[in-house]
């Protein structure tokens, strides 16, 4: 497939200026040449000759021969394409809410049980060359599987995660940048520590501390990460009309989609909403594309090559057959 997208050698460039002369010098000889045979041909001969000389087809050689050297000029200027390629080096932390609210059933059968389900999907999905890992929290937050290409340890965590009360949202994020930061370091080689990322799904309610920009709020962490270049993708999961059942009364545990787009902003990531478990599976599916793939800019010459190559043999072939020489 053709494609231009940036030049790795674009002073080949020049060379087109070589075909445009050849081009110049190609009419100019036909004008000459014609006129010279206008002046020095018996007009009775010419006129009962000209039907049987060849038309316009005695210019496909020498245009077919200019097509291929625009071809070939523009692959010795080594054009590259954007390819989407599977990442074989970056770091995800998924960071789940396991606090009381999600026992919601405001989403079929809970928001845990379709975020645990969604979950799984997602690391299923996730390109190999990913190390994903794994923490929970609540009232305070846990590393349950530290950064692994290993995805049936991170999907059997999933499994296993129990709701507990408060919701420490700020402290989930920087479990995560701790464990990022360990995983680096065992890792990171002279090309420096991986890239990475943390996708915080939860319902955006946090309850320690009350204040988002306390030492341990949410806001401040995700200002540290953005310093320490790790963006959030921020999941909201769940309705304004959510709630759960709290020593015998219903109290309602509303998403705040406000407070999950802020965390996002100030990370330097992106935030998402899910209502439903269909929409947390279509969030899941972007972020994957989104973190598995990067896209990198490729050589694109061959195509040029190879059409170049044999544009010049069937201009040399018509040539032949139709002229009787070469162009």
């Amino acid at each position: 497939m053709l494609s231009l997208s940036g030049f790795a050698t674009p002073w080949w460039f020049l060379l087109l200026f070589v075909v445009a002369a050849l081009v110049v010098g190609y009419l100019w000889a036909m004008r000459r040449r014609r006129r010279d045979t206008m002046r020095f041909s018996n007009l009775e001969v010419l006129d009962r000759v000209a039907a049987r000389r060849q038309g316009w087809w005695k210019h496909v050689p020498p245009a077919l021969l200019g097509v291929a050297l625009i071809m070939l000029t523009v692959a010795l200027m080594g054009p590259t394409a954007e390819q989407r390629i599977p990442r074989n080096r970056a770091t995800v932390m998924l960071t789940i809410d396991v606090s009381l609210s999600m026992k919601a059933t405001d989403v079929e059968p809970s928001r845990l049980e379709a975020a645990k389900v969604a979950a799984k999907e997602f690391a299923d999905n996730l390109t190999p060359g990913i190390n994903l890992g794994l923490v929970s929290f609540a009232g305070t937050a846990t590393v349950l599987v530290m950064p692994t290409t290993d995805r049936a340890g991170v999907k059997q965590a999933i499994d296993s995660l129990k709701l507990a009360e408060a919701t420490a949202t700020g402290d989930g994020i920087n479990a995560s940048m701790q464990a990022i930061d360990s995983f680096g370091k065992m890792v990171g080689g002279p090309a420096g520590a991986p890239p990475a990322r943390i996708v915080l799904m939860a319902d955006g309610g946090q309850t320690i501390p009350r204040d988002m920009d306390a030492p341990r709020g949410a806001y401040t962490k995700a200002k540290e990460a953005r310093q320490a270049g790790i963006p959030i993708s921020t999941i909201s999961f769940g309705t304004r009309h959510g709630s759960i059942e709290i020593q015998g009364q219903q109290e309602l545990v509303e998403v705040d989609d406000e407070a999950m787009q802020e965390i996002a902003k100030l990370s330097g990531g992106e935030f998402h909403k899910a209502a439903s478990a269909e929409q947390l599976r279509e969030v899941y599916a972007t972020l994957g594309e989104q973190i598995g793939y990067e896209t990198k800019h490729t050589d694109a010459s061959k195509p040029w090559l190879v059409l170049g190559t044999l544009t010049a043999i069937v201009a040399s072939g018509v040539s032949m057959f139709t002229g009787r020489r070469l162009p």
